[in-house]
């Protein structure tokens, strides 16, 4: 059973470009893993930016390609964070991101496990995203968190990519036919650069 979230689209392997990473869990665990995000949110980064012009750094004051890496390598590192944080320690599927580029729009895909636990408490994260005010959402997070002793989770990730850089998101929890109950999440974040001018 699959279940959609958003205006979730499934990506067609086409003539844009496109790169995936892959993070097995037989080796080392996962979550011993989740410091390498950065460095694999700048490689994702760094790769992508050179599909767009430098700026002529006499003329321009900001550099638009230096801040299309930052924006980029900012969203797939949070969106790895919550993938190697959340995934489902019991299951063998691999975490993959994966991110596509066309003329004037960005795709970011990351694919990870969870409980059908998880998955309650997930989907009513995901209605409050879809439906409620952004901007409230996110005051409202950060009056909880000041509250909190302990934080396990800031939830402030998907929103500041919301707000902070008018991202869409949307969601597919798919339920795996197997013996222990296992959902797939796939994350999509799809980030507006028309007016970036990709070659």
């Amino acid at each position: 059973m699959i279940t959609l979230y958003g205006d979730f689209v499934e990506e067609t392997l086409g003539e844009q470009a496109y790169l995936a990473i892959g993070f097995s869990p037989s080796s080392v665990p996962l979550k011993q893993r989740w410091r390498n995000n950065g460095l694999s949110a700048d490689f994702l980064a760094d790769y992508f930016s050179t599909f767009f012009p430098a700026a002529d750094q006499e003329s321009d004051e900001i550099n638009q390609r230096d801040e299309l890496r930052g924006t980029v390598s900012y969203i797939a590192n949070e969106l790895l964070e919550n993938a190697m944080k959340f995934n489902y320690e019991r299951s063998s599927y691999p975490i993959n991101i994966r991110l596509y580029l066309y003329p004037d729009h960005l795709v970011f895909l990351v694919t990870n496990s969870i409980s059908p636990k998880q998955a309650e408490s997930l989907q009513k994260r995901i209605q409050q995203l879809l439906h409620e005010d952004s901007e409230s959402l996110y005051l409202q997070t950060l009056e909880q968190n000041a509250e909190q002793d302990i934080l396990e989770c800031s939830g402030l990730g998907l929103l500041s990519m919301i707000n902070d850089y008018g991202a869409k998101l949307s969601w597919k929890l798919e339920l795996l036919p197997l013996e222990i109950p296992l959902m797939l999440l796939t994350t999509r974040v799809e980030l507006a650069v028309d007016g970036f001018g990709a070659y």
